[in-house]
């Protein structure tokens, strides 16, 4: 079967109706496609089994995972022109809405049989080990969200430390116009964070998702504040106490094991949430910011930086990313930006100032790629081959969905705002670097 990349490409663009925008090598070494692009390399036959009996991103997932499909070259180019292409087509009425019933298209049967030709008529594979199996029951109770979590956090904070860094913070970082390192880049990023709330030295924060303890310590350190940080994650945890203890904070961070709906004793000054409410899910967004807002004394702040989606034309019809409810977030979920935004409104909190730092977060993942890239066969021993892939890959789509405006990530700067009024001005929202 010399001619198992030609047979590919054909039967992709007899479905597609449109030439493939990458080229493709097959297993037999052949290959086919615009001499110019991006090679996706089908390392094995297995992959088309896959893509036989989970058509669609979670097919190709699988084939990723396993090692079964590659990239050969600019892995960031090949996603852009494959993510490019199925957006427009996508946005494209005529080309999204299927004439018939799947089953009784005679151009997907026909694509159907011939991967099956191809592929070889066998069981479909084992998922890898790496992906959550599909749950039941009702989303975000508090056993299940601490599971989600675990799967994301709890795969060894050795790997963590190769792919974000000293800084250890794992959100987007606060990038200079010049050549910064990402490990300024994150604490100008918290640096910022404690200037829009306004934190003063005594002052009570609470850091809900509060990672790898990063936030907690430096709003200790620079500017007195007394912190209760919270985290599902267990490694999370430990890690953040033992460098709590060798800064010598200890008097001023405490760090829990504790559901944010949990937290019973406030009030505090101010609350910081850094990439923890796309965990959230919309069922339980509203009963999250009622809770923050029960927290805050009068007047205090919250910071809410969050990732956000593009709305929907038919926001019912919103379906979470298979690859990523598999492999990476179990249960999480985006929410637009003007969404949570009323969220926070209907709850009683008055929104102060909303900064979109989308072009930052684009750079900053492309840091973490390189850095995964860098220590690579240390990284595949610290968890397995197959999640270093998932998370090359998930980093490697979201920089490219950043840059390309699919999603974006916003800080939100939301005041208790006090049912007796208040007199004077009230500090700025935000404090620009000179």
């Amino acid at each position: 079967m010399a001619d198992a990349a030609l047979r590919l490409t054909t039967l992709a663009e007899e479905v597609l109706g449109v030439p493939l925008p990458v080229r493709i090598r097959a297993w037999d070494g052949s290959e086919s496609g615009p001499p110019d692009a991006p090679v996706v390399v089908v390392r094995h036959r297995r992959a088309l089994r896959r893509l036989l009996w989970r058509p669609g991103e979670l097919g190709l997932a699988r084939a990723w995972v396993a090692g079964e499909l590659d990239v050969d070259g600019n892995l960031y180019e090949a996603l852009d022109r494959l993510s490019g292409f199925v957006w427009e087509r996508n946005s494209d009425p005529a080309a999204a809405a299927p004439a018939v019933h799947p089953l009784r298209d005679p151009r997907l049967r026909a694509a159907a049989r011939g991967l099956l030709k191809l592929g070889g008529a066998l069981p479909p594979p084992a998922a890898p080990a790496e992906e959550v199996r599909r749950r039941t029951g009702p989303l975000h109770t508090r056993r299940r969200d601490k599971e989600a979590i675990s799967h994301h956090y709890d795969v060894g904070n050795d790997f963590y430390g190769l792919v974000l860094g000293p800084s250890m913070v794992y959100s987007c970082a606060y990038w200079d116009e010049g050549e910064g390192t990402l490990e300024d880049a994150q604490r100008d990023k918290l640096d910022l964070v404690c200037r829009k709330l306004g934190l003063a030295k005594g002052d009570r924060l609470l850091d809900v998702g509060c990672g790898w303890g990063s936030m907690a310590i430096h709003a200790a350190r620079e500017y007195g504040a007394q912190v209760t940080g919270i985290t599902l994650s267990r490694e999370q945890a430990a890690y953040a106490r033992k460098r709590i203890a060798d800064e010598g904070l200890t008097d001023r961070i405490e760090i829990r094991v504790q559901d944010y709906r949990d937290v019973r004793d406030g009030p505090y000054d101010a609350i910081s949430s850094i990439g923890m409410a796309e965990h959230v899910g919309r069922v339980r967004y509203r009963e999250y910011a009622d809770q923050l807002l029960s927290l805050l004394k009068p007047s205090g702040r919250l910071l809410n930086h969050q990732i956000a989606r593009r709305p929907e034309k038919n926001e019912a019809a919103y379906q979470v990313d298979e690859f990523i409810d598999r492999y990476v977030f179990p249960d999480g979920e985006l929410a637009p930006l003007g969404r949570t935004v009323a969220t926070l409104e209907e709850a009683g909190f008055e929104v102060r100032d909303v900064e979109a730092i989308r072009e930052h977060y684009a750079r900053t993942l492309r840091a973490w790629v390189a850095n995964l890239e860098a220590s690579w066969p240390r990284a595949s021993r610290l968890t397995s081959p197959g999640r270093a892939r998932v998370w090359r890959l998930y980093m490697a789509a979201s920089a490219v969905s950043f840059e390309r405006n699919r999603i974006g990530v916003n800080q939100i700067l939301a005041v208790r705002t006090p049912t007796t009024g208040e007199s004077g001005l009230r500090p700025r929202a935000r404090e620009w670097r000179g």
